[in-house]
């Protein structure tokens, strides 16, 4: 009857979804990161990459701006920019 209407991570990686993404996007700031790998888990593209402190970056080609990875960073590490910076 229903079926659960839901993607996989990286499924952006087929279809470059940055060309539409909102007017911000993620700066990472790589001076206080504790490498928690939340930002990495909460991406709903999977478009984070990173394994060590202060090393972690999003591939803007795939990043939709959504800034989840901004809200749960418990270092404040990443902050949402204009596009255009």
């Amino acid at each position: 009857m229903f079926s659960i209407l839901a993607s996989s991570a990286k499924s952006s990686k087929q279809h470059k979804t940055g060309s539409w993404r909102s007017l911000k996007k993620p700066k990472f700031l790589h001076k206080n990161c504790i490498a928690c790998n939340l930002c990495k888990l909460i991406c709903p593209e999977g478009c984070i990459e990173g394994k060590e402190k202060n090393k972690y970056n999003s591939d803007h080609l795939y990043c939709k701006g959504c800034g989840l990875c901004a809200y749960i960073c418990p270092k404040k590490d990443i902050e949402m920019v204009d596009e255009n910076k």
